[in-house]
């Protein structure tokens, strides 16, 4: 195979044992890699408690990983979400998806579970267990110093700790944050695993992959979004902090308001100009999103500058850094802490300072006081006390940085997203704010639909090839299909690559189906329906008008092939090859 190794890893932490799988080809063309296969090996294990031994742990890489494929270093973790019930995956950067392929594996599938703590090494194409015990209670970045190898994915206290949105952090700051996956590491009674690799992945053609990646570069050097002076290059997501603020669409006060007063003394070129910024990134990539300072600090994503500081209404700029730090070390994912934190103040009435948020944080990892009730996240938090509205969530899963009375299209890809509140999935942003590939009316549902279906199919074939969604701010799948060609020798259009990202993005909402998610669940918190935003400087920040989102979401229904209350049909299932099992 090119592209491919042909190879998956099992690890059975049960009995210390692994054993190698090789899939036909005709998995992988109808699959791919990353999330898609990922989400084929879940099927049958995804009715399963989280911390049943039998659930799986997977982590798969893509067939351009490891290439000379533009921003090729990414990789998928899956599993089933502690926080959600959902189906839970995490497209993760670093180096860990590089080493494994290297290693000679397309992917690890962990299963079983261990009664003492430990760790797993993977070197090329052996695997050995060790003891983890003495580094139990340990943070991430203290326990990958200690294992010393070319990339890790740790769990920190957080996970050993039960904090049902722990994170699995890789290579010290790259996070599989969003649904729990750390809380399925931790239920495994692994700390940490650890791959070196030396092998490379044959290429089927080098000259056709050096074209679509000239290709690929020359539209990136030419996006003011990627490569631009105020682009992501330069500023990291951060960027995008002063464009939230001037919409009139950053969430503040836990979604209460939509404006933050102190946002441009908080905005990424603060943080530049604060810690004297540089670039780093992940394997494979140029655009080189993540921002260190000069003495080594991480500076916040843009979720994380945005939701430690308007939505829970702190302007203290180096709180935010210390949060972010807390969170990594603690592994935790910074946008569900940050909700959680908002909802609590609001239950309370209370406010935060510096201090406090540092305490907080602290007490939710370590889980004592407050925070042995805040682990639990926002939602049930909210509901214990009897307001469960008052948990900015879609699923359980909390809210990311846009608010979507001002953007509708993300209103819809909140709702229908298949792991929950998450901007990612179809990520309409790129559209509503930022006009690429064409710009939309952000006020209204005209159209949003089919676009939020489409990009939710191509979002599936970007985290299977495995690649980086910014890229596509300025290439599309027309590129990467000449890539993708040049890498493994099969053809497939632009069109063939859309049809299995629908077969990926299908089998994800038939199995959060066989767990009993129905079209209720496809709903957003009353407060957008009720309450205005913060409008201003000519922008009006209406609710959202309920009856237009329910007819957008019955739309969506009928494009992506669902009965009317969003259920998965037999006919479909034929259609796309998915097995078919009613809930």
């Amino acid at each position: 195979m090119y592209g491919w190794t042909g190879k998956i890893l099992r690890i059975d932490l049960t009995h210390s044992s692994f054993t190698v799988e090789e899939p036909p080809a005709s998995l992988y063309e109808s699959y791919i890699g990353g999330t898609g296969l990922a989400g084929h090996y879940l099927r049958n294990f995804i009715t399963l408690p989280y911390d049943h031994p039998d659930m799986p742990l997977l982590l798969f890489t893509g067939p351009l990983v490891s290439t000379k494929s533009p921003a090729s270093g990414r990789m998928s973790i899956m599993s089933r979400s502690p926080q959600t019930s959902a189906v839970c995956d995490a497209s993760v950067g670093g180096r860990f998806g590089t080493q494994i392929k290297k290693a000679g594996f397309d992917g690890v599938i962990i299963s079983g579970a261990s009664n003492a703590w430990r760790g797993v090494s993977i070197n090329d194409g052996s695997v050995t267990f060790a003891d983890a015990e003495a580094i139990r209670g340990e943070s991430t970045s203290r326990v990958a110093e200690r294992v010393n190898a070319a990339s890790t994915a740790v769990v920190g206290p957080a996970a050993e700790n039960g904090v049902l949105f722990a994170s699995i952090v890789t290579d010290g700051h790259y996070c599989a944050g969003r649904g729990g996956l750390g809380l399925v590491m931790a239920a495994k009674k692994l700390k940490y695993i650890a791959v070196n690799g030396s092998g490379a992945p044959g290429v089927f053609d080098e000259d056709e992959l050096a074209k679509a990646r000239e290709d690929i570069f020359r539209l990136a050097a030419a996006s003011p979004a990627l490569k631009g002076a105020l682009g992501i290059s330069e500023f990291g997501t951060g960027a995008l902090y002063d464009l939230m603020h001037s919409r009139r669409m950053m969430p503040t006060d836990n979604f209460r308001a939509t404006r933050f007063e102190a946002a441009p003394s908080m905005n990424a070129h603060e943080y530049a100009q604060r810690y004297q910024t540089k670039k780093t990134g992940c394997a494979g990539c140029h655009i080189l999103c993540k921002k260190r300072g000069a003495g080594g600090q991480l500076i916040p994503e843009f979720e994380t500058m945005s939701h430690f500081s308007a939505l829970i209404g702190n302007s203290d700029i180096d709180a935010v850094v210390e949060a972010n730090r807390i969170c990594n070390e603690a592994g935790m994912d910074t946008i569900s802490a940050a909700s959680t934190i908002a909802c609590h103040l609001e239950l309370t009435g209370g406010s935060i300072s510096p201090a406090g948020l540092v305490d907080i944080l602290n007490d939710i990892a370590a889980s004592r006081g407050i925070g042995v009730e805040l682990k639990a996240g926002s939602y049930r938090y909210a509901k214990k006390l009897g307001r469960p509205e008052l948990s900015m969530s879609v699923k359980m899963l909390e809210l990311p940085a846009y608010d979507p009375r001002g953007a509708y299209g993300m209103a819809l890809a909140y709702a229908t997203s298949t792991r929950g509140g998450c901007h990612l999935r179809a990520y309409p942003i790129s559209h509503e704010i930022l006009r690429k590939p064409v710009a939309t009316d952000r006020f209204t549902f005209s159209g949003k639909a089919r676009i939020i279906k489409i990009a939710e199919d191509m979002n599936a074939v970007i985290d299977s090839l495995t690649a980086c969604k910014f890229l596509f701010f300025a290439a599309s799948l027309e590129e990467y299909a000449r890539a993708f060609h040049g890498v493994t020798g099969v053809t497939a259009t632009a069109h063939d690559l859309l049809r299995a990202g629908e077969r990926i993005y299908y089998n994800e909402r038939a199995m959060n189906a066989m767990n009993g998610f129905i079209a209720d669940d496809d709903d957003l918190p009353p407060r957008f329906f009720a309450d205005s935003g913060t409008g201003g400087d000519g922008i009006d920040v209406r609710p959202i008008p309920r009856g237009d989102f329910l007819r957008a979401r019955s739309d969506y229904y009928k494009i992506r092939g669902l009965d009317e209350n969003g259920m998965p049909t037999e006919q479909k299932c034929g259609e796309l090859g998915i097995p078919w099992k009613r809930s």
